[in-house]
């Protein structure tokens, strides 16, 4: 089956690339017995081992038989497969270029060709997702479903059609799996509702987050809803330009200190559409640095005390330039030098001196003091155990973003350390620190492949984040879907994009919520249900305070859809989206015009203007003559309206007389002084 998949889908791509499509030998995974480890051993040397034993004592045993030519063959060929992996593997992961991942990707085919597990399952992600190798996810689907009843808790992960897959993926220790388990159980999706279950997967996939989470912060998670960024180019997604950036390396390259240390920032962590590159960040950093900024001093201080493979780790180096920014009074200093002293590193340990560094840089507010003054008061190194103002910290830290303050405030409420035990706000804690982990990355990925135009990949990707429980991955898979044709066909379109928005609406998105509504209202993937589209525009108005779900309730009112027609209450909901929202006053004064009008006639039409006027006897009420009465109104109406058309045209000025001019003279043209 395995070398089925891999000969059908080298042979597509060698046929688009003109290749002779020639076959190739699968090599089947194979493990040696212990009892055949260690094959070397000869004839002579078991016979030594027993020499000197009287032949009758020894029990009846085989002779030592020689190693199959065709199963040594196998083992050796799974040893170099295990070889050229791991090197392939060093190589993807010491490299931020896509040119030589792609390279690199053609070499780990040529491992999984030969029957390597995890090679396959990098190869089957590749093709998936379009990273590297170009997308085929039928191929993809083979090769995935082959691993899986082989038992690759990763490949049960993403084929997974049930939940049995999916527990089996976790069992594994699939942290991706766990972290679909613990979302599924947090939002009854497919399971019945369970926070402790919830806790208990969230729970495993945050300690390896945590855990991995290194001084300089790591990577940033950037996260971008396409809907916004269609509907507002620019406005929320954070991105920068090109221009933008190249603009502040000009000033970075003119000596500008402070485009230096945040270009230095960008590339040491990554996002807003930089990689992270660490070789860049040294130089910037140092290049400020030199220049007396103490900020890139103390971001040095952390590259040192962190180390890259661009710069190496040197507890000297950033105790050098920790102090140096600490001394002049800047808090990234004194919190790398306060972690230095409480660690011991390149200095003894003194837990009073870290106490006081990390001290002064939480009253500048630096997020890393804070953090660090939480745990020791957590944990009672160098102060008295006080779980208040670990809270306390804790709680300030996370309010910068920090990961770890998530985790640690996650473990206090799933505990109740100091705090009321609370089970639901530990999941959603715990959830937010899952959702950063390194898996994150794909979000970017995702984002890459819709700015190329390739929907298809940016789907799938999204796809898989979206059951993981991104709610920003989950509301883009169903823009994707409601936007434009897809990998499903016309009937499973609207149906897979509903639930979606569902998904991201019990997750707090007033968008996906207000867009439940609409598909309600129109019957899109669903029968058409005023009713339930008000109660979506109602969540979304009362909880959210969205003007536009106002003013779809004003108008549902005004209509009677789904509700009780009150014109009244339409004029209130308008009203309500005006004050919510400058935008909707546009809409709303017209809808309001509307509304009075429609307000005019029904009042007119609850008078009964005919009945009315069929009643009325003019003659009785203006007399006999009233028609002539009427003609003469009329007659001087019109009279003076001539007699002041009249008035005017004789009020404006007439225009001087032109002299005649003497036959055979040529006409003078205008604007040319006549000669004298």
């Amino acid at each position: 089956m395995r070398s089925n998949v891999f000969c059908l889908w080298i042979r597509q791509n060698q046929s688009k690339d003109g290749n002779d499509g020639s076959k190739f030998v699968v090599g089947q995974a194979y493990v040696p017995k212990d009892t055949q480890a260690d094959s070397s051993t000869t004839d002579n040397e078991v016979e030594n081992e027993v020499e000197g034993i009287e032949q009758e004592d020894l029990p009846s045993q085989p002779p030592p038989q020689e190693e199959p030519e065709e199963q040594a063959e196998q083992r050796r060929l799974v040893e170099e497969a295990e070889e050229q992996y791991q090197d392939t593997i060093k190589m993807i992961n010491s490299t931020n270029r896509r040119s030589q991942k792609k390279e690199l990707y053609d070499r780990l085919l040529k491992v999984a060709e030969m029957g390597h597990a995890k090679a396959m399952e990098k190869v089957a992600y590749a093709m998936l997702f379009g990273d590297y190798l170009p997308q085929s996810i039928p191929q993809a689907k083979e090769i995935f479903e082959e691993l899986a009843l082989e038992g690759s808790p990763k490949a049960q992960t993403v084929i997974a059609t049930a939940l049995v897959y999916y527990t089996f993926g976790a069992l594994g220790g699939n942290l991706v799996a766990q972290m679909v388990l613990g979302y599924r159980y947090w939002g009854g999706v497919g399971v019945p509702q369970s926070c402790e279950s919830a806790l208990t997967y969230y729970r495993l996939v945050a300690n390896y987050v945590a855990s991995d989470v290194s001084l300089t912060g790591g990577s940033a998670v950037q996260r971008i809803r396409l809907l916004d960024e269609v509907e507002n180019p620019g406005s929320s997604s954070g991105m920068l330009e090109e221009d933008l950036i190249q603009y502040y390396q000009f000033l970075a390259e003119k000596g500008d200190v402070q485009a230096q240390v945040g270009l230095g920032q960008l590339h040491l962590h990554g996002g807003r559409g930089v990689e992270q590159n660490h070789q860049r960040a040294y130089e910037y950093f140092n290049q400020a640095a030199n220049a007396g900024n103490t900020h890139a001093m103390a971001f040095l201080g952390k590259m040192y005390s962190e180390g890259s493979e661009y710069v190496p780790q040197n507890n000297d180096t950033a105790l050098h330039y920790f102090k140096k920014a600490a001394d002049l009074g800047n808090p990234v200093g004194q919190s790398g030098l306060g972690m230095a002293y409480l660690y011991g590193r390149g200095v003894p340990v003194n837990y009073d001196l870290a106490l006081k560094y990390f001290q002064k840089a939480a009253e500048q507010g630096w997020v890393d003091g804070q953090l660090q003054l939480g745990t020791m008061y957590y944990n009672g190194i160098g102060v008295k155990r006080d779980y208040k103002q670990a809270l306390k910290f804790f709680n300030l830290a996370s309010q910068a973003g920090h990961i770890l303050a998530f985790y640690n405030l996650a473990q206090m409420h799933a505990t109740g350390t100091g705090v009321m035990r609370s089970c639901h706000t530990a999941v959603e804690l715990f959830k937010n620190v899952c959702e950063r982990g390194r898996w994150s990355e794909r979000l970017m990925a995702a984002y890459g492949s819709f700015k190329e135009g390739d929907m298809d990949s940016a789907l799938v990707q999204y796809l898989l984040l979206a059951e993981q429980g991104y709610e920003v991955a989950q509301s883009n898979v169903a823009f994707i879907l409601d936007q434009s044709e897809s990998i499903f066909n016309e009937n499973e379109t609207y149906p897979r994009a509903l639930l979606h928005w569902t998904r991201a609406a019990s997750q707090g998105y007033t968008v996906a919520r207000i867009k439940l509504g609409d598909y309600h209202f129109y019957g899109y993937g669903t029968d058409v249900d005023y009713e339930t589209a008000v109660i979506h525009y109602r969540l979304a108005s009362e909880q959210q305070h969205s003007a536009q779900a106002m003013f779809n309730l004003g108008y549902m009112h005004e209509k009677g859809l789904g509700i009780k027609q009150d014109i009244h209450l339409a004029k209130r909901f308008y009203d309500m989206a005006a004050e919510a929202s400058p935008d909707a006053q546009v809409p709303v004064f017209l809808a309001l015009c509307k509304l009075g009008f429609v307000y005019a006639l029904q009042y007119l039409q609850d008078l009964n203007l005919k009945e009315l006027l069929s009643q009325v006897d003019l003659d009785q009420l203006l007399g006999p003559e009233w028609d002539l009465y009427l003609m003469t109104v009329i007659a001087l109406l019109l009279g003076t309206v001539i007699a002041y058309r009249q008035r005017q045209h004789q009020a404006l000025p007439r225009a001087p007389p032109v002299p005649p001019r003497p036959p055979g003279q040529p006409e003078q043209p205008a604007g040319e002084p006549e000669e004298q």
